[in-house]
């Protein structure tokens, strides 16, 4: 399927939308094939100076595109369909990106099969590193998500997985980089602790965490392996993963990732 075949509408083009909008436009996505819509109107304004894209109304967007991404906060996305769910045609591709929404959620308020995939990305798509889940809905086929993938591919790798494991998606990889910003910042106060300049200490933690994660991705080796290797008889390291041990580090971030993900179905279950 060819991009400068299809045109896509970005509905409710907040920061994950407009992450999904400039990722495009870097891949080669023709402009003039790109639609986006706003709440606000200096929102509006903003897209249409930063990218060159078209910001229309909703239905203007639902009648002029062929894939309807939308990307709009979980609460507000019922009363969205509300607006446009009749409007629209069973043969468009409609794409959520609404964290803790099931495919149904969209499917009950949308004419009967019409196709719907979900989507779950990260913001490193800023940086062409995201990690993008895709699902299909019960009408989606496998050119649906062929699809999916090729809008989502130029910003960073993509995964097909169950619809069932969406929400542990969202709680591992969609809030994921929140974890790593986190980590980053405890150890960089951790350096300043320890007597280096505050620079020094964010610059050596932020490389160190780089080249972790690409031999992480690039050595196949078990990240058990990995810190083993660091990890060296009644040496500095050992000593510093036993504290982590003792403050329950591990614990703490199962239960987090199960409290992300209880969030998830939550969010689902107001959007009702």
């Amino acid at each position: 399927m060819s991009a400068g075949v299809h045109t896509v509408a970005v509905i409710g083009a907040g920061k994950i939308g407009e992450l999904m909008l400039s990722g495009l436009l870097r891949s080669g996505w023709p402009v003039d094939r790109l639609l986006a819509t706003a709440r606000r109107p200096a929102r509006a304004e903003e897209l249409a100076a930063r990218y060159g894209v078209r910001v229309v109304d909703n239905l203007t967007a639902v009648d002029e595109a062929d894939v309807l991404a939308v990307s709009v906060k979980p609460q507000d996305a019922a009363a969205l369909l509300d607006e446009i769910g009749p409007k629209v045609p069973a043969d468009k591709l409609v794409i959520s990106l609404c964290a803790g929404l099931p495919s149904g959620f969209f499917s009950r308020r949308l004419p009967e099969g019409t196709p719907v995939v979900r989507v779950m990305t990260n913001t490193p798509a800023l940086v062409d590193q995201a990690m993008t889940a895709i699902s299909a809905g019960a009408h989606a086929t496998g050119a649906h998500l062929a699809l999916a993938e090729e809008m989502f591919k130029p910003l960073g790798a993509t995964i097909r997985v169950p619809e069932t494991q969406q929400d542990a998606v969202t709680a591992l990889s969609g809030s994921g980089p929140a974890y790593f910003y986190l980590l980053v910042e405890a150890m960089t106060d951790a350096g300043i602790l320890l007597g280096l300049p505050r620079q020094v200490a964010h610059d050596l933690i932020v490389q160190t965490a780089i080249g972790s994660a690409v031999m992480l991705r690039d050595s196949g080796e078990h990240p058990v392996k990995l810190r083993e290797a660091v990890t060296s008889p009644a040496g500095t390291t050992i000593s510093a993963v036993r504290e982590l041990e003792n403050h329950g580090v591990r614990a703490a971030l199962l239960a987090a990732l199960e409290a992300a993900r209880d969030r998830a179905r939550e969010l689902a279950a107001q959007a009702e």
